[in-house]
């Protein structure tokens, strides 16, 4: 039977309804940003790059056992962690993104290697996704080395350990406590047979944290484990797991390398070449001590931190003439406002009083503003 006029109409209608529709569809697909698929790497060592400037990396390299990650635009999960290893010796694995250079695999962009002299400032920012059904620590790496290095492993590695799970710890031992970026860490030292190692235990777990990279490589500097001259290679986050570690993610991160013009990584400026007086009166029990830096370059510094390490056994218990960070171990004493300028050839002078046990010593080495004093 013929269709009425009314149904070719309606039919008409219907068709270019359809045809508009479809136009309008194709114009969104043509104009519309494309989601870009999540990737997934199972080779041991696969890589690729998220946001152009990030590397993301499987890096399974201490067992057989299948470990997968999938890269997002913001970060990475580890979507299959198989098998387990002795919680006594090495992780399994470091899967991990970074800015920088990781056995010559340089990601886009990159300003690293950068000589610690020429960094002002590198911000940084992380945040994790953490699991209980495994064993596992969530670090973030910072290397150093004495050159421009970008095929292997460094001379010294930096750790902050923002979370652990299980019976791990960090290589070495504990050699006390620390303020650093504002917060209190458990400070470990020890060598791997490939490098030093420096570590920095959050007592308990952090998720997110804005900080800066250099607060920790002056740490490194004034315990005579880098020098102003070393060079920055990398920054890295990720996680360490000995025991499964499905779910363990990263879900942001960004690093960023500043340099500066003053040859004094992230404090104002001028030369810090320097000498410090270190005068102490100690007894049984307890010290005081006078310290006094002598500016001894040929321009100003303005403002000033002076960076040094207790021996074990000793406390500071009050201050003055200085703002310190730290009362035991790694101790860093910055200016107030009436001594913050150190002319060429001035000086600045402060102490402090503390307790001790065992034999007195004095701090074997100082840095200032990030670079080595000598001692008087």
């Amino acid at each position: 039977m013929r269709p009425s006029r009314l149904h070719a109409r309606r039919a008409r209608g219907l068709l270019g309804a359809l045809l508009t529709s479809l136009v309008s569809l194709a114009a969104l697909l043509t104009t519309a940003p494309v989601a870009q698929a999540d990737t997934t790497i199972c080779q041991p060592f696969g890589t690729t790059t998220i946001q152009g400037r990030y590397v993301v990396q499987n890096n399974r390299w201490g067992t057989s056992a299948t470990q997968c990650v999938t890269a997002t635009d913001s970060g990475f999960r580890i979507t299959q962690a198989d098998g387990s290893v002795p919680t006594n010796g090495a992780p399994k694995s470091y899967p991990s993104l970074y800015n920088g250079c990781h056995y010559t695999n340089c990601s886009p962009g990159t300003s690293l290697p950068a000589q610690l002299s020429t960094i002002s400032t590198a911000p940084s920012s992380i945040s994790f996704n953490y699991v209980n059904d495994a064993v596992y620590d969530a670090a973030y790496d910072i290397w150093l080395d004495p050159t421009p290095r970008t095929d292997g492993v460094n001379r010294t590695e930096i750790m902050i350990w923002f979370n652990r799970v299980g019976s791990v710890q960090p290589i070495g031992s504990p050699v006390g406590n620390a303020n650093v970026g504002g917060r209190n860490w458990q400070v470990w030292s020890g060598n791997n047979g490939s490098n030093d190692v420096l570590s920095f235990v959050a007592p308990s777990a952090i998720t997110s944290w804005n900080f800066d990279v250099m607060d920790f490589a002056r740490q490194a500097v004034s315990r005579g484990l880098a020098q102003n001259s070393w060079y920055l290679t990398s920054v890295q986050a990720g996680f360490e797991p000995w025991q499964n570690g499905t779910g363990l993610a990263v879900t942001s991160f960004s690093s960023i390398v500043n340099k500066g013009s003053s040859g004094d990584p992230g404090t104002p400026g001028g030369s810090t070449a320097c000498k410090v007086a270190y005068g102490a009166n100690a007894w049984q029990g307890g010290f005081t001590t006078d310290v006094t830096i002598t500016n001894t370059g040929a321009s100003p510094v303005s403002g000033w931190k002076l960076a040094f390490t207790l021996p074990s056994g000793q406390q500071i218990t009050s201050a003055w003439n200085a703002n310190l960070s730290g009362s035991s171990g790694a101790v860093t004493a910055s200016n107030v406002s009436h001594n913050s300028e150190l002319a060429a050839g001035g000086q600045a002078t402060f102490g402090f009083q503390g307790t001790s046990s065992g034999t007195f010593a004095k701090p074997s080495a100082f840095s200032l503003n990030g670079t080595s004093c000598a001692t008087v």
